[in-house]
């Protein structure tokens, strides 16, 4: 799916971006470095809802994004209208003939959709000239940031749901058109099992499900009227919402309206919870259903669900069995933003050596990681042959890692561990371009939402714990912890001109 297309065809996506990214660009170009290589990564410094975990998300987005980066006469026409504070053009018109001819020439490496990943992992690594990795930030933290957040989320309910099917109704609570349509499409890798957004079902390809509102029974003069002409409309698709005058009764018009279309040679498919108690209606209702022979009717249950609210009810024995999740999934809840961040990591001298680079700061979280950096998953082999995820080392791309290697934790300078030369291991970023060429071939969502589902169950179970979850392993290689170390102490005494820890 092309993500130009959910948009208008005539509106580029390549100045969807900050303005300090092309006054930053214009100074490259101006001070003629624009083509000096350099490497960034985007990550994130915590997981979002207190988990233990997150689900990259958005890739696919972002690769329709670069396949489509350009500059447009349209762009440059309006970059042209832009003045500066002195009444000047704010760019030169050389500077947007640069943009006019500029094409993608980076390296682009990610971390698949679907993979569980944790604070201050790379989920993307660009290398290229400075110029255009500058300019690809904000669109990347935008796709990305979103994305994952609400793919965290759907994983988040989805494991509260344990294997019940979760469906993603959130559209008309979204933060506008697009975050309806990306939010459907990371739920469904997160997890959920259908959407009941039509269009994000047409353009990504997700199961769409639906039935009625309150409001066709209320057109009826009675609510067994209303069920008898939606199941004469459509006998293939019947879910009744039961609760618009008195819940229990409904039920047992929905059971009534069921056996006619026994008698037809249809199904009842189940019934619909909004409102109320619903673990004490959800067991009442479920007896009035086996009673009357609809064993197999689903009890579907919404009105403003989220994980915590499904394992309470999970606790008190409610008897659904399909959840549908809306407000509180799509626009991330407690959560609004991942907070995802674009730090430059290196740049090559004119020697053609990689110089690491840091942004320190007084509070340790937000000091940067330099290098170019990959992520090491290890793993363990359990009995049954399945692996589990022991932990994730950051390291940098030019050290031998063949020999095994020391991890520092990124919490606790203290804590260190050694792991094996033979211990399972992948790689988790993966090419994606090379020089502005796609080189990557994109799962289906159907396998991305596999994977999702297949990474999770890699994990031990206290890290998907709701309350206090489990901390996985993340920690920093040796000799780039090092480097680390020796930046920090440079950058600090270049600017306070005393050697840290000295008077």
């Amino acid at each position: 799916m092309n993500y130009q297309k959910t948009r208008n065809s005539s509106t580029s996506l390549t100045l969807l971006t900050d303005l300090y990214q092309l006054t930053m660009a214009y100074g490259y170009w101006k001070e003629q470095v624009e083509a000096k290589e350099a490497v960034f990564h985007m990550y994130f410094r915590r997981n979002p809802f207190q988990s233990g975990f997150s689900i990259a998300c958005g890739l696919e987005e972002v690769i329709d994004y670069l396949e489509n980066f350009a500059f447009d006469a349209e762009d440059l026409a309006y970059l042209g209208s832009l003045i500066g504070n002195d009444g000047k053009a704010l760019f030169e018109k050389p500077f947007l003939e640069h943009l006019r001819d500029l094409r993608l020439e980076c390296d682009i490496d990610a971390i698949p959709e679907g993979t569980p990943v944790f604070p201050s992992e790379p989920l993307v690594r660009v290398q290229g000239p400075i110029l255009q990795c500058q300019l690809l930030e904000t669109a990347l933290l935008n796709i990305l940031n979103f994305q994952t957040l609400i793919a965290t989320k759907a994983a988040r309910v989805c494991l509260a749901a344990r294997g019940e099917p979760v469906l993603e109704f959130g559209a008309r609570r979204a933060q506008g058109v697009d975050g309806a349509l990306a939010a459907s499409r990371a739920a469904y890798i997160g997890g959920c099992a259908g959407t009941s957004n039509v269009l994000a079902g047409k353009l990504y390809n997700i199961p769409v499900r639906g039935t009625h509102a309150h409001s066709w029974v209320m057109l009826f003069d009675n609510e067994v009227e209303a069920f008898q002409a939606y199941a004469e409309a459509m006998p293939n698709n019947c879910v009744f919402l039961v609760d618009t005058y008195n819940t229990l009764d409904g039920v047992r018009h929905a059971v009534q309206v069921g056996q006619w279309l026994r008698t037809h040679g249809h199904t009842l498919a189940g019934i619909r919870l909004d409102s109320g108690d619903l673990a004490q209606l959800s067991i009442e209702a479920r007896r009035t259903l086996d009673e009357a022979g609809f064993k197999d009717a689903s009890i579907v249950a919404s009105n403003d669900l989220d994980e915590t609210i499904i394992s309470s009810l999970k606790e008190q024995g409610a008897a659904i069995n399909v959840w549908g999740v809306g407000t509180r999934l799509v626009t991330g809840h407690e959560q609004p933003a991942l907070g995802g961040v674009y730090k430059l990591g290196a740049i090559r001298d004119t020697a053609g050596e990689w110089v690491p680079k840091i942004k320190i700061s007084e509070q340790p979280i937000k000091i940067s990681n330099p290098g170019v950096q990959q992520v090491r998953r290890y793993q363990t082999q359990g009995s049954d042959g399945k692996a589990t995820a022991l932990a994730d080392v950051i390291y940098d791309i030019n050290t031998d890692l063949s020999g095994g290697c020391t991890m520092i934790d990124q919490y606790d300078i203290t804590k260190q561990q050694r792991i094996a030369a033979n211990t399972p291991a992948t790689d988790l970023l993966v090419p994606i371009f090379r020089r502005g060429q796609r080189v990557y071939e994109s799962p289906s969502i159907e396998q991305m939402r596999e994977q999702t589902r297949q990474n999770l169950a890699a994990l031990t179970p206290g890290i998907k714990r709701f309350v206090n979850p489990h901390l996985y392993q993340v920690g920093i290689e040796q000799s780039l912890h090092e480097t680390k170390i020796e930046l920090i102490r440079r950058a600090r005494q270049s600017a306070t001109g005393v050697v840290a820890g000295t008077q």
